[in-house]
């Protein structure tokens, strides 16, 4: 029996901004640790097989070997008896106050070593995010210099995007040894910069080059010569290099793609970059990635902000489904499609920067938990694709939850039997 992944996701970012002294929490700000019965039950009513979650890091990993599961042991088994499979997102913009940032180097080992442990507590979960984004969570950290480490330098840059995609190949190793048919959805921001001049061709091809980088390091990919030498003369060691070509773990990967209207950008000829809107939209780049990677897809975010009438957002969920078809009917293997997040969210107008408390209408509910129109929307959608859609998805071995399809997977291209 085959699946097609019909998600949504509760939003948990969990950045510090202000050096270091304002935690921005989004399940706290949107009401998810006081509601999350009624979230899960949201859930189900939409229609959902599948929620992209995760506790907190920040609050549930305590210090080396320490953890606090309250949260996670209670909201895991509301899911499990509801029959919700996760897909549990474990690194979202943030780590804890006592790890610091993203360039501390002690923080791949110790990220595997929670991953191994919630594995360990929770072994009938097998869908994986470890690291969410890893390419936009070192822009914001340390390019643009807006959350945690809050540097603008290439080197904060490269030191943070390498010890991100390490901790995230160190996760799934841990994770494998406990659950070894687990499978890790790679949820990336999907990017282009288009030149906004003859002068702009070629900075914009070095941050088309950019946005690769998190997944060719991810999945064992050389990258090219420019972001080769890039990457060396920021800190990057010849032996760290050779460490992300050593592992090898596609084969238990999905290349999850995020894409909003913000994902496009205009380069000018100085290098600087600012929004372009939706020009090629997502089955151009989808394409771009699948290429260049040849792994299973999955739509892992999207969403749009509700307007005045309300329909700005329905008519971009079903652009993007459109896409999701276009692709899929082009040969792409896309196994999922996510309207992110279940509930709206907080300041992500400014992209937490600041603390200002604002509610952004981008969910499927508002705060309150009223349906919003694209959340009926999508309900109607999944109603009405969920049996029509080719069965070309994944194989999804969970215990209790679902059904095995041992045929799935091409001979040698799938997870190992247990």
């Amino acid at each position: 029996m085959t699946y097609f992944l019909f998600a949504t996701g509760i939003e948990n970012s969990d950045p510090t901004i202000d050096g270091g002294r304002i935690r921005r929490d989004q399940m706290a700000e949107c009401g998810h640790y006081n509601r999350w019965r009624e979230d899960f039950a949201l859930v189900q009513d939409i229609g959902c097989n599948f929620l992209r979650i995760g506790p907190a890091l920040h609050s549930t990993l305590l210090g080396p070997g320490r953890h606090d599961w309250a949260y996670a042991d209670q909201a895991f088994a509301e899911l499990r008896r509801l029959r919700i499979v996760p897909i549990v997102d474990l690194c979202h913009f943030g780590v804890p106050d006592w790890i610091g940032d993203f360039q501390n180097p002690d923080f791949p080992a110790l990220f595997a070593a929670y991953t191994r442990a919630f594995a360990e507590r929770f072994p009938w979960v097998q869908l994986y995010t470890p690291v969410n984004e890893m390419f936009i969570t070192a822009v914001f950290s340390a390019r643009y210099g807006w959350w945690n480490e809050q540097l603008a330098t290439d080197r904060g840059f490269v030191t943070a995007l390498k010890h991100l995609v390490r901790a995230n190949i160190l996760a799934m190793e841990a994770i494998l040894e406990v659950r070894p048919d687990a499978l890790f959805i790679q949820s990336e921001s999907s990017e282009y910069f288009h030149a906004d001049s003859p002068a702009a061709i070629g900075p914009a091809e070095i941050r088309n080059a950019e946005r690769f980088l998190s997944l060719d390091l991810n999945y064992g990919r050389r990258v090219d010569s420019g972001m080769y030498q890039y990457l060396l003369d920021n800190g990057m060691t010849r032996d760290e290099y050779d460490f992300f070509l050593r592992h090898r773990l596609k084969r238990w990967c999905i290349m999850g793609n995020d894409y909003y209207v913000t994902n496009e950008h205009l380069v000018s000829a100085d290098g600087r970059t600012r929004a372009s809107g939706e020009i090629f939209g997502y089955a151009t780049i989808t394409r771009q990635y699948h290429d260049r990677y040849l792994l299973p897809v999955m739509h892992t975010e999207t969403n749009l902000q509700e307007g005045p009438t309300g329909e700005e957002a329905v008519l971009w969920l079903w652009k993007q489904w459109a896409n999701v078809l276009r692709v899929r009917n082009d040969g792409v293997p896309v196994v999922g499609f996510t309207w992110y997040s279940l509930t709206d969210q907080v300041d992500w107008d400014v992209a937490l920067r600041e603390k200002r408390g604002r509610a952004n209408p981008l969910g499927l509910y508002d705060l309150d938990r009223r349906i919003r129109r694209v959340g009926t929307a999508y309900r109607k959608l999944i109603a009405d694709w969920r049996d029509v859609l080719p069965a070309q998805s994944l194989c999804l071995q969970v215990p209790v939850l679902m059904p095995v399809d041992q045929d799935c997977w091409p001979p040698g291209e799938g997870p190992p039997a247990n």
